[in-house]
């Protein structure tokens, strides 16, 4: 009989993924980018362990919202923890001022509601224009 085989932290290689976000669908963008970060591409994906590898998300404002009237009808909350300090906006307003927070709640929405899902969305850079500062981590990696 053979033994199930148990991934060490030692034995995982994380890679650097670059994802261009521009003009593809946000829910298709946020659950590919939630595979990676969490590792269920890879045969020795565990639902325990944090197995993932690193993204990279590019051109974050050019991200492709589908609907005629979703942009204003989809609501973001947040809460203040102050009584009366709940603060409503709107996709279309959010999209304006933090295009970044978007791609960022709609990909943790698809990861695990406890620790090991905060340290995985530690995982993903999102930045709004065509740069980004990780060129030495892709260095020997494809983009």
């Amino acid at each position: 009989m053979q033994k199930t085989y148990s991934p060490k932290l030692a034995d995982i290689k994380r890679a650097w993924h670059v994802i261009d976000a521009s003009d593809r669908p946000l829910g298709r963008l946020a659950s590919e980018i939630a595979i990676l970060l969490r590792g269920k591409h890879k045969p020795m994906f565990v639902p325990y362990l944090d197995v993932g590898d690193n993204v990279i998300v590019v051109n974050a404002e050019k991200v492709g919202i589908t609907g005629k009237s979703k942009p204003d009808a989809k609501m973001y909350y947040h809460h203040s923890r102050y009584p009366g300090g709940l603060h409503s906006e709107s996709l279309r307003h959010l999209m304006g001022r933090y295009p970044d927070r978007v791609i960022q709640q709609s990909v943790r929405g698809m990861l695990p509601k406890n620790s090991l899902g905060r340290a995985i969305i530690r995982k993903l850079h999102i930045y709004t224009g065509p740069n980004h500062p990780h060129a030495s981590q892709l260095r020997g990696t494809e983009e």
